[in-house]
């Protein structure tokens, strides 16, 4: 074997998933077909699980400094352009104000940590500078993925050097991360289903270095991420992380109609320069599989949503994260038969989860828009009363695509082979998180006594049995239980009340990835419930 693992793709999910697994000390080689990550504006907003997942990896503070700076609040409008007082103004917290808001919630309903405005151009080189400090990830630019195929024992991947050679890469097990048009789904035959170009829109990433300090305050909608422009072209301006960089989404037919349209949207004179400008469209898609064998599929290619709701690379990284420390359990040995498979069955029913998600809030967007009428700027009653009516559907229907902490937190992985599930379970809901310990769920973050939080006591790696309250029942036979399959696993004792109150059992089992095996009272069925988690 060459590599451990193949990643092909170094977007977001193909490098967290190097990173993930590199930390674990599994070898791993990522090509990327690009020579370097690309100035190309797609996600912007890193949510808070996810940055949850990051501060794991020791990446959160990292990302807050290359980000959006946190004073700036995260305030979304609707507007007939820039210059006017808005239309409606919802307002969300600062980064700041979100991390004070955080520390002083303690009863498990809030995150660990609040979202991140960052663009994709900036999060994949710190992402990509993270890798190559790292032994066990190679990174090959400028190399292509030509062809694939797998045996019994491993992976065979032919590619295309930057030189224009072509050589195999032989590994255990080989991850397509190389988004919608996924070379690596199309050579397994996978297909994707669902609703694919609903809208075709164009995308322009623009230079305005004066725009965001002469937002108008007084007579303007002020400060914020999101410009929806009420019109009948589904203008869209999003500030990115530089507060320098604009991107602009609508339904135009060239370049240059792109520009005049970034005009029309700001409604007064900036200088500016439009770096680039491409078509897109909208999809919501999810594929009948998430991988064949060895070969395994993360991301974009396996699940297609439409940004509102910001659920899309978000939900890559869970993907790659779930599938790292699976991975190093297979290859370390202590990984059993159902630890693979599981992958598919835990993450695309979160990926059919987040696609329905994403159509939910589209709905609402789509339904707020088709209030705009023509005469919506003029001076005239039948003026005022249009806008009043978008307004008012707007401040329902928008919130849809801004509020998804449900969505971001309370997913939970139901019915899996490496569970000890239960039957029934809270209600999976979009826009509100109430933290559960309900086995598949993630665990609900919790301040102790002493300031710190339970997740960051937990450790880095292999499963925890957390001890809660002052319970005096003996777990030992489960940790025995468990280790003797080989996995790592540790005792932490949380003798804080509060947090026994809010996770509801005296004991949890967690996984590696801080999601919730098994809960209870008493002394388990320690070889069932360790065979389970493992997956034997």
């Amino acid at each position: 074997m060459d590599t451990q693992v193949l990643i092909v793709g170094a977007g977001p999910v193909g490098l967290t998933l190097a990173l993930d697994l590199g930390r674990r000390g599994i070898a791993c080689t990522l090509i990327e077909q690009k020579d370097k990550p690309a100035f190309l504006p797609k996600m912007e907003r890193v949510n808070a699980r996810t940055m949850e997942i990051y501060r794991r990896m020791g990446l959160a503070d990292k990302i807050r400094q290359a980000g959006l700076r946190g004073d700036i609040p995260m305030d979304v409008f609707v507007v007939l352009d820039l210059a006017h007082p808005p239309l409606l103004r919802l307002s969300y917290p600062s980064v700041n104000e979100a991390q004070a808001d955080i520390r002083a919630t303690i009863d498990g309903s809030a995150p660990l940590e609040a979202y991140q405005l960052i663009s994709q151009y900036t999060l994949e080189p710190l992402l990509k500078s993270e890798c190559e400090k790292n032994p066990n990830i190679t990174m090959m630019w400028s190399t292509q993925f030509v062809s694939c195929e797998q045996d019994a024992e491993g992976v065979s991947t032919t590619i295309k050097c930057a030189d224009g050679s072509t050589r195999v890469i032989r590994a255990p097990y080989m991850v397509g991360c190389d988004g919608g048009a996924s070379p690596v789904r199309h050579a397994l035959d996978i297909k994707l289903q669902g609703e694919p170009n609903s809208l075709g829109l164009r995308q322009g990433l623009y230079y305005c270095e004066e725009l965001f300090d002469r937002l108008p305050v007084g007579n303007g909608p002020g400060r914020g991420r999101h410009y929806h422009v009420a019109d009948d072209k589904s203008t869209f301006l999003i500030m990115q992380d530089s507060t320098k960089h604009w991107t602009l989404h609508a339904q135009c037919d060239s370049d240059e109609e792109m520009k005049a349209q970034f005009r029309k949207a700001v409604g007064f004179d900036v200088k500016f320069e439009m770096l680039s400008c491409n078509p897109w469209r909208q999809n919501l898609m999810l594929a009948e599989k998430y991988g064949k064998g060895r070969i395994l599929l993360a991301g974009d290619s396996v699940h297609l949503v439409i940004p509102t709701g910001g659920l899309g690379m978000n939900s890559g990284v869970g993907d790659a994260v779930d599938l790292a420390w699976k991975l190093e359990a297979v290859l370390r040995g202590w990984g059993g038969p159902n630890m693979l498979p599981s992958y598919e069955f835990e993450r695309r029913q979160i990926g059919d989860r987040n696609v329905g998600a994403s159509r939910y809030a589209t709905i609402g967007r789509r339904k707020w828009r088709s209030m705009y009428r023509p005469e919506i700027r003029d001076t005239t009653p039948e003026g005022k009363k249009a806008r009043e009516i978008l307004a008012n559907v707007a401040d329902v229907e928008q919130r849809k695509t801004n509020e998804m902490i449900g969505a971001e937190l309370g997913y939970r992985y139901v019915h899996s082979p490496i569970i000890c599930d239960i039957p029934g379970g809270p209600e999976h809901l979009f826009r509100v998180y109430e933290p559960t310990t309900w086995p598949g769920a993630r665990l609900p973050h919790v301040w102790l006594n002493d300031g710190s939080a339970v997740q960051d006591r937990l450790p880095a790696f292999g499963y925890t049995i957390l001890r809660l309250g002052k319970t005096k029942v003996d777990t030992q036979p489960l940790s025995d239980a468990i280790a003797a399959y080989g996995a790592p696993v540790a005792t932490l004792d949380v003798p804080d009340e509060i947090a026994r109150e809010i996770y509801g059992y005296d004991l949890l089992l967690i996984r590696p990835d801080m999601h919730v095996v098994w809960r209870g009272n008493g002394e388990p069925d320690a070889a069932e419930v360790a065979r389970i988690a493992t997956g034997h």
